[in-house]
């Protein structure tokens, strides 16, 4: 394989995956199918990786909220998970909290455990455990947003290979005079 032929066969690969928007001329049915399935795909992964992206900009929004108005209690943990965990804490002015929602940066913390957690003053439903911000939130969300695109694109070269494979089988019938 030449220096030019590896240039090329990116581009090739691109133009056979990224969907056209608007119809070539003497598009058929099945190709107008595929063009449309194609644009399908690549908007899910757009919105896979927008969902990502507002997943880090709401934990640093809640960040800011916490630090704008911010309490800091000792909790006990009452239930333990990788996504959601209980907590139980006490204000200073004495009044028991057990946020619905739990508590914001969960990971590493075991049922029972005693922690400090910094919390909203206006709302104390909105907890997070000391000295975790949303910085942990961004290899999650950016994992997320990868494992979209790494699925659309073998989807893409899934609906190449199908469209390839039909415009083989339908070989168009010569007229002979």
């Amino acid at each position: 394989m030449s220096l030019a032929d590896a240039v090329r066969l990116p581009i090739r690969l691109a133009r056979k995956l990224v969907p056209r928007l608007s119809p070539e001329a003497g598009e058929t049915r099945s190709q107008r199918v595929f063009r449309r399935l194609r644009m399908g795909i690549v908007i899910v992964a757009c919105l896979v990786t927008l969902q990502a992206v507002l997943m880090v900009m709401g934990a640093w929004r809640n960040d800011r909220q916490i630090e704008r108005h911010m309490g800091v209690a000792a909790a006990e943990v009452l239930s333990a998970g990788p996504r959601r965990s209980t907590i139980e804490f006490v204000t200073p002015d004495r009044v028991t909290y057990r946020p619905e929602l739990g508590v914001l940066y969960p990971s590493e913390l075991e049922a029972g455990m005693n922690i400090y957690v910094e919390y909203d003053t206006n709302n104390p439903d909105l907890v997070r455990v000391q000295d975790r911000n949303a910085s942990l939130a961004i290899i999650p969300a950016g994992s997320f947003a990868v494992v979209g695109w790494l699925i659309a694109v073998a989807a893409l070269m899934g609906v190449a290979y199908l469209e390839r494979r039909l415009a083989q089988t339908h070989v168009p019938a010569i007229k002979v005079e």
